[in-house]
């Protein structure tokens, strides 16, 4: 039974807020935003902490594993829990308590504390899950690579954004305000956490689950499965050898984004001898891409699908993947700053386009275990990015440690060919192509279904 009415444009409607898809697509990104913002909200003033707490090298490093590490887990989990719950209580619940452990970190006080509150901090990362859910089922087939990409990448840019973002509001507390640093690093992280703390309370009024309603009322008319059949396409996901296959993959994507994310600013004060606000504009640069690289990797999906199904789908991710390993090792061996920039903004490119290419493969896996398909791949690039994180605590230097990854993303990349479809979802694919572009060149004929009575009265109270 899959679920009815989903949007067959994305740009068209593109401001269109009365339709719940729409609106369900801008909050997504927009709340994936700022969860990946307060995630990464305190790499740009590692510096700061590093002297004030006294870290060592291993302990940075430590750090940089606690703030993925739990994700992996919370991914998992979260997954289900869009399932059995639906997105928008799932975001809501997600952004309310992850917003706690941000503001919390102003309570560290030594290693021990602070490594703590930067893995608790990690939980927010799975509100990636729920962005990637939350489109896959308001969007049709013709469009729901974009969609994905899109959504993931504007909400990826908070990676970005953070890195410049985060020194300024630092040098606001310090400067303007008169804190000290020590202060200053910590009433950045609250005001991070509160933001997000209200960006829940948005989601739950604002949103909805699916095209025709919340899933409780759905599953009460019929027009969903109940939650015990939920429990158990979850454990067929886990059976199935090409979850794990994606699940390798994103690790090597979007896992190698959340390391450099993390040591990207202090790379380029430690490597190129950078000012912590430099170094910061830097790092910006390799979030930044998701503006409108991710975007094209899921354009890119949608096209290669088009023309070849998802075959098509599939060499599609080889190629941006394959790419993403040869432009690491080539960042990872500049040590003029001229040539390292272009060369970080090239990987990044492939890397982002790598991340859509997955979740514009994602959809077709199981339909009716989109949410556990989702959270294990998800959690992929949260295990790719602990894996990482090793290389960065032991005694190789980081150039190093980064042609190392760029060799095994070279190298996972082929895995993407372990991902394939039988003839019949081949032919399903492409008939609900077929029809979500027929239902998208006639628009008027094909309208929105009405809410029920009890959502009717619902969204009117």
């Amino acid at each position: 039974m899959e679920l009815q009415n989903k949007s067959t444009s994305l740009w068209s409607n593109f401001f269109k807020l009365s339709m719940p898809q729409i609106r369900a697509f801008h909050m997504s990104w927009f709340a994936f935003f700022l969860c990946f913002f307060a995630w990464f909200g305190i790499a740009p003033l590692m510096a700061v902490v590093r002297d004030e707490l006294s870290l060592t090298k291993e302990q940075v490093g430590w750090s940089i594993i606690a703030s993925v590490a739990v994700t992996v887990l919370a991914r998992l989990a979260i997954g289900w829990l869009c399932d059995r719950f639906g997105p928008r209580l799932t975001y809501t619940w997600l952004l309310v308590l992850g917003s706690l452990p941000v503001m919390g970190i102003g309570f560290a006080h030594d290693f021990q504390t602070f490594l703590i509150f930067r893995l608790l901090i990690g939980v927010i990362g799975a509100s990636f899950v729920i962005t990637q859910y939350h489109t896959s089922v308001m969007f049709a087939p013709n469009v729901v690579g974009t969609a994905n990409a899109t959504s993931a990448g504007w909400g990826n840019l908070g990676g970005g954004v953070t890195q410049f973002v985060m020194p300024l509001v630092f040098a606001l507390f310090v400067t303007v305000m008169g804190f000290s640093a020590a202060v200053g690093w910590r009433a950045s992280m609250v005001v991070a956490g509160a933001i997000c703390f209200l960006t829940g309370l948005a989601y739950y009024r604002f949103t909805q689950d699916a095209p025709d309603g919340n899933f409780k009322e759905l599953r009460a008319a019929g027009k969903m499965p109940s939650t015990k059949k939920a429990n158990g396409e979850f454990w067929t996901a886990c059976r199935d050898y090409r979850v794990w296959a994606l699940f390798v993959v994103y690790g090597a994507c979007f896992g190698i984004e959340l390391t450099i994310n993390n040591i990207a600013a202090l790379y380029f004060i430690d490597y190129f001898g950078l000012g912590l606000a430099a170094a910061g504009a830097m790092a910006a640069s390799f979030g930044l891409m998701n503006l409108f690289a991710r975007t094209l990797g899921g354009i890119s999906g949608d096209k290669f699908g088009a023309k070849w199904g998802l075959r098509g789908r599939v060499t599609w991710l080889f190629i941006a993947l394959f790419c993403e390993g040869i432009a690491l090792m080539f960042f990872s061996q500049m040590t003029a700053l001229a040539v390292a920039l272009p060369a970080l903004i090239l990987f990044s490119l492939f890397t982002q386009m790598s991340e859509g290419a997955t979740f514009s493969v994602v959809p077709f896996v199981n339909k009716k275990a989109l949410g556990a398909v989702a959270g294990i791949v998800g959690a992929g690039g949260n295990a790719g990015a602990v894996a990482a994180g090793f290389l960065f605590k032991s005694s190789i230097e980081w150039p190093t440690a980064l042609l190392i990854l760029g060799g095994l993303v070279t190298a996972s990349s082929f895995l993407a060919f372990a991902v394939r479809f039988d003839t019949e979802a081949e032919a399903e694919a492409k008939e609900d192509f077929v029809t979500a572009i027929k239902k998208k060149q006639l628009p008027a004929a094909r309208p929105i279904a009405q809410p029920t009575l009890e959502l009717e009265s619902a969204l009117n109270a």
